[in-house]
């Protein structure tokens, strides 16, 4: 069945790829966004809708229009939670709110997370906004509701595990050795933009999604360790991995915290039967290598526009992180003597 469907965002890692498969499958698809970001790639017959979230009136404007399904990826804070319930009740017959598996119970208590994993990051801001966001719709009657937790989900960038991906990448074809927390052997579920579209489209009009909620991600994981050595044979380079405590990582910068002790140095290992039983299976690409194809390319295509037209005052400010890495590495290594 053909529905009327609101992307708020609509061109981004993981939204670009559901509205593609959104009009493959035969829904009316609007987006609504700044109209700035990779506009282009949407596909034909898309209806673009240029505002801004954060602007209450060209936002609220949405409130005359009847939609089947809104999918919102712009969402981070209790108060535009507050602010999409008021808009799109009465007028939408599914709200479907982007969370984060990065919400789930830190420290980890079970090895295989679940929806029934408790909520809980004390480690990181953007992980309780997400649960605060989660909370409210489900303590309200007036909007049916899916929530949607993606882990690491990727299109355009490169999963390096920390620290700006361009300069992590650089690093790697500069011969300089990488970080990795740990030993580097926990396992991390890395699932394709692309992959991950397919059920999260079947969600869309689905009585069994009404008012619950699901993650969807990919069946297989890989170590940082093997991710990092992937992405450095893609590049034909090889990657020398420095193993550092998270703990000791953290002294260094304590902006590290959230991303690391709030996600990135767990175990992620994901059981996806609740989506499979209400949407149908579905298969992700098991194939770490297929897995970067994407990110790789678009990395390739950064690295040549960034030799065309020199380094960026962005990439001039990542020095700091680049050097601080680099003394991380040399006190890491100098407690080490079977580092060559």
């Amino acid at each position: 069945m053909a529905l009327s469907v609101l992307f708020i965002g609509g061109t981004g890692e993981i939204s670009l790829t559901s509205v593609r498969e959104a009009v493959a499958a035969g829904h009316t698809v609007t987006v609504f966004n700044r109209g700035k970001s990779r506009i282009g790639e949407l596909p034909a017959g898309v209806t673009s809708i240029v505002g801004d979230i954060h602007d209450g009136v060209s936002y609220a404007d949405l409130s005359s229009s009847k939609f089947d399904v809104v999918c919102t990826f712009l969402v981070f804070i209790p108060e535009q939670i507050k602010q999409d319930i008021k808009i799109f009740s009465g007028n939408v017959g599914q709200y479907i709110f982007i969370s984060s598996a990065s919400c789930y119970q830190k420290p980890a208590r079970q090895y295989i997370i679940t929806e029934k994993t408790p909520l809980e990051n004390p480690y990181w801001e953007y992980s309780r906004r997400k649960i605060a966001c989660e909370r409210l719709l489900q303590d309200q009657n007036r909007l049916p509701y899916t929530i949607v937790r993606p882990s690491h989900t990727i299109r355009t960038h490169l999963p390096i595990e920390f620290g700006d991906v361009m300069a992590g990448l650089r690093r790697m074809l500069a011969g300089k050795p990488v970080l990795v927390t740990g030993d580097g052997t926990s396992p991390w579920t890395l699932t394709r933009s692309v992959d991950f579209s397919v059920p999260f489209v079947r969600l869309f009009g689905n009585s069994k999604a009404l008012n619950q909620d699901f993650h969807i991600t990919n069946d297989r994981a890989f170590t940082w360790d093997q991710i990092h050595t992937a992405i450095g044979r893609a590049f034909d380079v090889e990657v020398r991995n420095v193993h550092v405590p998270t703990e000791t990582l953290i002294r260094y910068n304590p902006e590290w915290t959230g991303p690391l002790i709030g996600d990135k140095m767990w175990t992620a290992l994901f059981d996806n039967s609740k989506i499979k039983n209400a949407v149908g299976e579905f298969t992700c690409s098991a194939d770490l290598d297929e897995i970067l194809t994407e990110p790789v390319a678009f990395a390739q295509r950064d690295l040549e526009l960034s030799q065309d037209i020199g380094q960026s005052e962005k990439s001039d400010n990542l020095i700091p992180e680049d050097a601080l890495m680099d003394r991380i590495i040399e006190d890491q290594l100098s407690l080490r003597t079977d580092y060559v």
